[in-house]
């Protein structure tokens, strides 16, 4: 018998036999009764239920009657059929056959309706709400109740984003079971009893977590509302849109529901293999950046030193006369905000329009080692040949390093954290300290001082069966990615690479890096040129790498590289702003290509407006290399104005075609050249560094970017801001005490770039000489005092 056969008959003896509403069906052991009976098309009502929640039985509204157990005999009253396991031969009878199970389902229903207020004129849950649609297709007609209904005032602040209106619920516990058992964030609970029962909260600890706006999504009546969504619309007036989340490498699949050509809100989309139903707080509510008065909407030029409005044909004329000065000596430098298909146009821009190399996405820290890296592990890649989240949910164990899931993919920590409370997974980080993310995963520390992980990654233990997540903060100390494929070769662990930002994984399989052109092909692999340059219609392409970011920038400020392309670049981005700073304003022509005002389009000599993510389609890829699609929101304009579309102009006008205008037209090119089946680049094998040494004052700097933070993608989100974890400095308390600090008290971190002041909080499982800083506080980085994680900076008490 072959393998599958195998499989397939022991599948089928997992199977049992059940009758629902005299239906046989054919289900697996264990399956809950309401899951039989959605099986063959039958509709049990319910509020409590929820697929990925545990059952809890807690509302009674799937009630059926059971008149037969299996064995003969039947169950003497209703039973909730979503914590009903079936049995072999059972027999149950839904609603649809069974007038004891119509009459229990109408009974909870007319219950509930009691104190239930008459708001859905007003609800924001009015149209779309589980309770208003079962009253009708399975409630009483009319009320028998004339008393007088609970009330409360309301609503409740459960924190700066949700609110609760408590006469509205139906203590259902969906939302305290998903705080408890989906984000670990049990800050809302069932308190009272009886008729008061209600949903509680802990006065002086909100529940500010990073995953709350789903247990609004998930609230199957108007209890819990939105902050920024309340009384903004009616679910009738929305147009609903699939998009990608455009904020992380999760890859969520999301739902934008607008009006009147203005986003109103966003809600997780039912994507299994990805997101689930779930979806962090950012990529729900930070949606409103590009709304203020500093919306770019039209082409500026400078003239005599000031940047003036100006047609797209001047603004084009003046580029053009900007990069032809240039003669090829130019950088390009793009962000994380890039689709696929603008980040291909940038990499064929660069390579056969301006004839150069210098390309590249990373504006942040990098280094040679991960470019290697990158080429070797990551590029050219496809779906399954890698790490996906089905094989974190079956893996025995999962090593981070230089990653903190929930801060920088939200999404995967959810993914661990189910694995962790299901399956036992083994979480182990190499890190400083557990994060709070890292406490909720149960998770195992190696504590690591910054500049050592290099060394802890060399000593651990794996086996074929555990998973290394490497964050793209592993780069910060020398050695640890060249360690982590030392330890897959040696033990058969499997390596997956986690950026931070939604653009960043596309952009390497696009070719925006010096090394690498489109689908992880090597620069230097004179076959891959042939093969890239035929495909492109172009005679050849340049032979050499090209200039890192941080060597474009240094370039710049020296004189030596002539004109910057920018798309979607903060300086605060950068290990070093003010290096970065002094690039824009020091290189010789910038063209910042952007859709709002910021300090590389007041730097820029010329600036090309273009289209926010929500009104132009494209592609993301994830972290697995799962492609997820960007459709176009709001098409109040007749076509979107891309980089890609800007690119293909500049490039018309430079007297080069650069082949593709859209979207559609830069995807099927880069599906049809596919990714490289020659020979990759080899394995990175740079030596460990010697970890820095805290001497006195001097101590080894920490730092990560917080997933709610001074980010300029989530302007305008005032609600979601206030969320945000409190800004202070981490320290030991033996690293504390030796510097005659308490907790609270004001710190002073100097470094050769300046100076930061913030409280301090003595963190238990910080590692003795280490300060943990965030990595943007109110828009300013670690750039701000030129110092990377891993270096010494000086800690002092006091404000500076």
């Amino acid at each position: 018998m072959s393998v599958d056969a195998k499989a397939t008959a022991v599948e089928k003896s997992d199977l049992i036999s059940v009758f629902i509403d005299g239906i046989e069906v054919q289900v697996p052991k264990g399956t809950l009764a309401i899951r039989a009976a959605e099986m063959i098309g039958i509709d049990i009502p319910r509020f409590c239920d929820h697929p990925l929640l545990d059952p809890v039985g807690a509302c009674r509204q799937c009630m059926v009657e059971v008149p037969d157990m299996g064995n003969g005999r039947g169950m003497p009253k209703p039973q909730a059929s979503c914590t009903l396991e079936v049995a072999p031969n059972m027999h149950i009878q839904t609603q649809v056959s069974s007038p004891v199970a119509e009459k229990a389902q109408k009974g909870m229903l007319e219950f509930l309706l009691i104190n239930h207020p008459l708001d859905c004129p007003i609800c924001d849950k009015g149209g779309e709400c589980p309770l208003q649609n079962q009253s009708l297709s399975h409630g009483y007609g009319e009320s028998r109740y004339d008393g007088v209904k609970r009330t409360f005032p309301k609503p409740v602040s459960v924190s700066a984003q949700v609110l609760l209106d408590r006469e509205r619920c139906v203590l259902c516990a969906r939302c305290t079971r998903f705080s408890e058992q989906i984000s670990g964030d049990p800050f809302i609970a069932l308190v009272e009893r009886g008729a008061l029962q209600q949903v509680g909260i802990y006065e002086d600890d909100p529940y500010d977590s990073y995953f709350s706006g789903n247990v609004i999504q998930i609230c199957p009546v108007g209890a819990l509302t939105s902050a920024d969504y309340r009384f903004q619309a009616r679910p009738f007036d929305l147009v609903s849109t699939p998009v990608t989340c455009e904020i992380c490498s999760s890859g969520c699949q999301l739902r934008s529901d607008h009006r009147h050509y203005q986003v109103k809100r966003r809600l997780a989309g039912n994507a299994p293999e990805v997101n689930e139903e779930w979806n962090c707080d950012r990529g729900r509510f930070a949606f409103y950046s590009g709304r203020g008065a500093d919306r770019l909407r039209t082409p500026l030029v400078r003239d005599s030193g000031v940047l003036r409005p100006a047609s797209w044909p001047e603004a084009i004329d003046a580029a053009v006369a900007g990069l032809r000065a240039a003669a090829g000596n130019v950088g390009v430098l793009t962000g994380g905000r890039l689709t696929l298909e603008n980040a291909y146009g940038y990499a064929k821009f660069a390579r056969t329009v301006l004839g150069t190399n210098n390309i590249d996405f990373r504006s942040r820290a990098h280094s040679a080692e991960e470019a290697d890296f990158l080429a070797h592990a990551v590029a050219g890649k496809r779906l399954g040949e890698g790490v996906t989240y089905a094989d974190l949910e079956r893996a025995a164990s999962v090593v981070c390093v230089g990653f903190e899931p929930e801060e920088e993919s939200p999404i995967v920590f959810l993914r661990l954290r189910k694995a962790a409370r299901k399956n036992d997974l083994k979480v182990t980080v190499v890190a400083p300290y557990l994060s709070n993310g890292a406490l909720k995963l149960g998770a195992e520390l190696v504590p690591t001082a910054p500049g050592g992980e290099a060394q802890a990654v060399a000593a651990l233990e794996a086996e074929g069966d555990t998973i290394v997540l490497l964050g793209e903060r592993a780069l910060d100390a020398p050695g640890t990615l060249s360690a982590a494929v030392a330890l897959a070769e040696r033990t058969g662990a499997r390596l997956a690479w986690i950026p931070r930002r939604a653009g960043d994984r596309g952009a390497i399989e696009a070719g925006c890096l010096p090394n690498l052109l489109p689908g992880g092909r090597l620069v230097a692999d004179a076959g891959a040129r042939v093969d890239v340059g035929a495909a492109w219609g172009v005679a050849s392409l340049p032979p050499s790498a090209g200039l890192d970011a941080d060597a474009m920038l240094a370039a710049a400020a020296r004189g030596s590289l002539s004109a910057l392309v920018v798309g979607g670049v903060q300086p605060t981005d950068f290990a070093d702003a003010v290096l970065a700073r002094e690039a824009f304003e020091k290189a010789g022509f910038v063209l910042s290509l952007e859709t709002r005002v910021s300090e590389v389009t007041e730097r820029a000599d010329v600036v090309l407006p273009v289209d926010l993510i929500e009104e132009q389609p494209g592609h993301f890829l994830n972290w697995e290399h799962r492609e997820g699609r960007v459709n176009r929101v709001n098409k109040q304009a007749a076509s979107p104005m891309t980089d890609l579309r800007a690119l293909a102009m500049l490039a018309d006008a430079l007297g080069s075609d650069l082949g593709v205008r859209t979207a559609k037209a830069a995807k099927a090119e880069f599906d049809e050249l596919g990714a490289w089946d020659g020979g990759r680049a080899a394995a990175p094998t740079t030596a460990a560094a010697s970890a820095p040494a805290a001497t006195g004052a001097g101590l080894v700097l920490a730092s990560w970017r917080q997933l709610i933070d001074g980010s300029a993608a989530n302007d305008g989100a005032d609600a979601l801001l206030a969320t945000a974890k409190p800004v202070v400095a981490r320290l030991s308390a033996a690293t504390a005490s030796g510097l005659g600090l308490t907790e609270g008290d004001d710190v002073t971190i100097t470094a050769g770039g300046g100076q930061v002041s913030l409280p301090l909080f003595v963190e238990d499982s910080m590692v003795d000489g280490v300060v943990w800083i965030p990595g943007n506080r109110g828009g300013e980085g670690l750039g701000e005092l030129r110092v990377t994680a891993g270096e010494t900076v000086t800690v002092t008490g006091g404000a500076a």
